[in-house]
């Protein structure tokens, strides 16, 4: 593989794991195969002493993203000796059952929640990809051409989940001769972490820390992210590296007004949002309106058997819940009957929410509007200027749901023309991502000066939020390629 660029560290600092001494014989590297410049697809190999393992193996959303899916992987699955999983969307897990199809035999390691989610996450991810062949095929076929297999099955899936290896947060082990790692609390999701890693050989020793994506202090449900304040390396996310997010107390209240005013004026709020994550921090939300008596009785859909599965895991992982979450859970009021949640078994149930004019809070997925029910419910919403939109998450460039926050007057769905007229609400308080600010408040935990590497956001994002980091700490910073090695 060409070499690209090297990162040489020259400021030496103690570690959690003691001083350390570095030689001229250590070397390790990082190649970044995706999320650089980019917020999908995060997949980082590192290779030392001729032991390979992998950070995440996502899949790419939104434009190019099909093909880039299926471009040949740029190792040989059969040399990573152990993949490590940060947290269970699909843009960090998505590739993983083509990963073990194309001859990967190692570990898989993560926290047990978040083995647990990405169980469900990548079945539904495999029944996507068996209809869209079915679909491709047929299509290819009546042109004489070949069928079109899918990226993976279910039975691929079920091939992968033998390889998974859960353990648990703040504990120190070694994985692999000369390598330790630890999983610290990221905060994003149930179950996500930040990855620690140790590694040791004759020229010394070297730690890295890889923030997986970083949630926001005081989260619905999980606990606030750990902190950390020693490494040399340190890999972070960039998401929303140059903005900052209204506080959660404005959000709720925002979200609170735009239900009031669009039900007074008779139209439906559809909220487009991944099944893991949001859902479930929105529904705990909606259920405290209820609680408070802000409002009498709210009538949630949440269109997405896949979002009641992941729910049923939050629920079955209090572990990884913060204090408040907790003691809800405990008292039995977080899953309760404060609101009525209307579950969608099949195609048939999801199609009778559309006969609905209004009082109706739509959740359904996907939350970047490129697949899913909530194409179906927009088609039937869309267009009314009584309803409302309420998007809670980042959408990427090139997808359906970037082009409506955009401004564009009109959309094709399903082969028709859809007018936006209902209105359109961007609500970046519920993220479950860092701003920029809790960002660089977390860098800014380290106490010795380590080199930071950005990735995980859109080009001038990540840019952006190197240049802060280097004018806020004096950090030296870097923004890798696509595919560029680094040397430590």
């Amino acid at each position: 593989m060409l070499k690209l660029k090297s990162l040489t560290v020259l400021v030496l600092q103690p570690s959690a794991q003691g001083d350390i001494f570095i030689g001229e014989d250590f070397a390790m590297d990082i190649r970044f195969h995706g999320a650089v410049r980019a917020v999908t697809g995060s997949c980082f190999h590192i290779e030392h002493n001729n032991i390979n393992l992998l950070i995440d193996c996502g899949m790419f959303q939104g434009k190019d993203s099909e093909e880039r899916n299926r471009s040949p992987f740029p190792f040989n699955p059969r040399d990573i000796d152990i993949l490590i999983l940060t947290h269970a969307h699909i843009d960090h897990i998505g590739l993983v059952p083509r990963l073990v199809k194309e001859g990967f035999k190692g570990k898989i390691i993560t926290t047990p929640a978040t083995a647990d989610l990405a169980e469900i996450m990548l079945l539904d991810s495999a029944h996507i990809q068996e209809k869209d062949a079915e679909w491709l095929s047929r299509k290819e076929m009546r042109a004489g051409r070949k069928p079109v297999s899918p990226l993976y099955s279910a039975e691929d899936v079920e091939d992968c989940l033998l390889f998974f290896d859960g353990r648990q947060y703040d504990s120190i082990e070694t994985i692999e001769d000369g390598i330790d790692f630890r999983f610290r609390d990221a905060g994003h999701i149930l179950g996500s972490a930040i990855v620690e890693l140790w590694f040791k050989d004759r020229g010394g020793k070297r730690k890295c820390v890889f923030s997986g994506d970083i949630g926001r202090k005081g989260n619905p449900i999980v606990r606030d992210p750990s902190i950390i304040e020693e490494t040399d390396v340190v890999v972070t996310e960039s998401t929303y590296g140059n903005r900052l997010h209204k506080s959660l107390h404005e959000t709720v209240e925002e979200l609170f007004g735009i239900i009031s005013t669009t039900f007074n004026r008779g139209g439906n709020v559809l909220i487009p949002s991944f099944a893991l994550g949001r859902t479930q921090d929105i529904l705990y939300i909606l259920n405290g309106f209820v609680r408070e008596g802000r409002f009498r009785e709210l009538d949630v859909y949440l269109d997405s058997p896949l979002a009641e599965e992941a729910t049923e895991i939050y629920l079955s992982h209090p572990e990884c819940f913060d204090e408040e979450a907790f003691s809800l859970l405990t008292k039995g009021s977080l899953g309760g009957d404060a609101m009525r949640i209307h579950f969608t078994k099949d195609v048939t149930e999801s199609q009778a929410i559309n006969r609905i004019d209004s009082g109706a809070i739509i959740i359904a997925g996907s939350g970047m509007c490129e697949g899913g029910r909530i194409r179906h419910h927009l088609k039937h919403n869309l267009w009314r200027k009584e309803c409302s939109i309420v998007f809670v998450g980042f959408q990427a460039s090139g997808t359906l749901g970037r082009t409506i926050v955009d401004g564009a007057e009109r959309v094709h769905i399903f082969g028709e023309d859809i007018a936006i007229k209902s209105g359109i609400h961007t609500l970046g308080g519920f993220s479950a991502h860092a701003d920029r600010d809790e960002l660089l408040g977390w860098i800014g935990n380290f106490k010795n000066t380590p080199e930071v590497i950005v990735v995980h956001g859109e080009e001038s994002v990540s840019l952006n939020f190197a240049g802060f980091i280097k004018e806020r700490f004096g950090f030296k910073t870097s923004v890798p390629e696509i595919h560029q090695e680094f040397r430590i």
